[in-house]
C-alpha cells in the first residue's frame, strides 16, 4: 500500500467547504471525477455504513472510522460491492480491507485548507491522483463562489 496526499486552499469557511464535500448534492460534483455518477450513501454513524457508488451501483463499501465536523472525516474501507452484493471476504478485497481515507479541514484568516491522505494499492495511484486533483478543484469553485 502507498498513501497518497492530496492538499488545496479554498478562500471559504470550513463549514461550507465540509457541506460541499459530503451533501449529496454536490458530492457528484467532485467525485465525478473518479467515475461518472459517484455517489455516497452513509448513516452518518461511527461504525455505521458507507457505500461508495459509481453510476451502476457498484463501489466500496465503508466505515466511519472518526468523525469530528467540520474538520476530521476518516473512512475505513471494507470491501466492495458488485452488482448488489458486499464482498469483505474475497482474496482480492483482503488486500485493502481495512485501508484509511482521511479528509482534515483546517480555516486560518478566511482560507480553508482541505487535505486528504489515502492509502492504496499502487494500480489505483494514477485514477486517484487524476480524481482528487480535479475534485479538489471543483470543490474550490464551487466553495469560492458567493
Amino acid at each position: 500500500m502507498e498513501t497518497l496526499i492530496y492538499e488545496v486552499e479554498i478562500e471559504a469557511p470550513i463549514e461550507k467547504v465540509w457541506e460541499i464535500l459530503w451533501n449529496s448534492e454536490t458530492y457528484n460534483a467532485w467525485a465525478k471525477f473518479f467515475a461518472p455518477g459517484s455517489s455516497m450513501h452513509t448513516d452518518w454513524q461511527i461504525g455505521g455504513k458507507t457505500y461508495f457508488l459509481d453510476g451502476d451501483g457498484n463501489g466500496m463499501v465503508s466505515t466511519i472510522e472518526e468523525m469530528k465536523k467540520p474538520e476530521i472525516l476518516i473512512f475505513k474501507h471494507l470491501g466492495m460491492i458488485k452488482d448488489g452484493k458486499e464482498d469483505l471476504e474475497s482474496e482480492e478485497v483482503k488486500v485493502w480491507s481495512g485501508s484509511l481515507e482521511k479528509y482534515y479541514l483546517g480555516q486560518k484568516n478566511g482560507v480553508t485548507t482541505l487535505k486528504v491522505e489515502i492509502a492504496t494499492l499502487p494500480e489505483y495511484i494514477g485514477m486517484l491522483k487524476s480524481g482528487f486533483v480535479q475534485g479538489f478543484e471543483a470543490v474550490k469553485y464551487i466553495a469560492e463562489q458567493d
